[in-house]
This record gives C-alpha cells, sequence and structure tokens, in this order.
C-alpha cells in the first residue's frame, strides 16, 4: 500500500519541533548562529526569495548542507512554499546528524513579510 504524502508530511513533523512564523522571527532575532535554508525550486526562488537566505532544493540538500553548515549545532530554519517540503527537509537534516534544525509550517508569503530579509 501507498503512503500518501501527508502521512510523510505527519510523520517528518513528529521529528521536528515545526515553527510558525512568530516562533521563526523570535528564533532568528536571538540567535547568533542561525541559517535559513529555502527548499523550494529554482523556478519558485527566481519569483521571489527571502535576501539572506540560502537556496538549496530539497533533492539536493544532502549533497550541499555540509558546504553551508559545517557545524552539526548550527540553529537552521528551513521553509518552503507552504511547510511541507520543509518539513521533510527538516526531518531529513536531523537524521543527517543536525541537531537544531526547525521547519516553518507557514506559507512563503507570511514567512517573507515577517522576516523581512
Amino acid at each position: 500500500m501507498l503512503k500518501p504524502v501527508n502521512d510523510l508530511i505527519a510523520e517528518a513533523q513528529a521529528q521536528c519541533k515545526c515553527l510558525c512564523v512568530d516562533e521563526a522571527v523570535q528564533l532568528h532575532k536571538e540567535s547568533t548562529n542561525v541559517v535559513i535554508i529555502d527548499v523550494r525550486e529554482p523556478g519558485e526562488v527566481a519569483e521571489s526569495k527571502l535576501e539572506h537566505s540560502i537556496h538549496i532544493p530539497r533533492g539536493l540538500l544532502e549533497m550541499k548542507i555540509a558546504t553551508h553548515c559545517p557545524d552539526p549545532t548550527t540553529s537552521i530554519l528551513v521553509h518552503c512554499a507552504a511547510g511541507g517540503r520543509a518539513s521533510l527537509a527538516a526531518a531529513t537534516l536531523k537524521e543527517m546528524g543536525y541537531q537544531n534544525v526547525f521547519p516553518i509550517t507557514a506559507k512563503f508569503e507570511e514567512i517573507s513579510v515577517a522576516l523581512k530579509l
């Protein structure tokens, strides 16, 4: 039996501390060692991007993350267009050994207004 994507996302979210926009803004303001990873596709990023985020498409995350985050204790905020891909990506990063990974489970429009980066 195939597992629906909503089940996969729910399982990923159970492994991580998901943040709303306000919590993400607070963590970003309070932390000196935080990185924002955008796991959307290149076409989505071409339309609009957070100024200080690092774009790594979800399909390349495992291969490229260490270049940008060599320290496993770095706080990593992960976002996408609506939270699903961010949650899946965050679960993967935790599985890789990153200790402070937080998917933002909000729409990109809300994130971009709140973080104003």
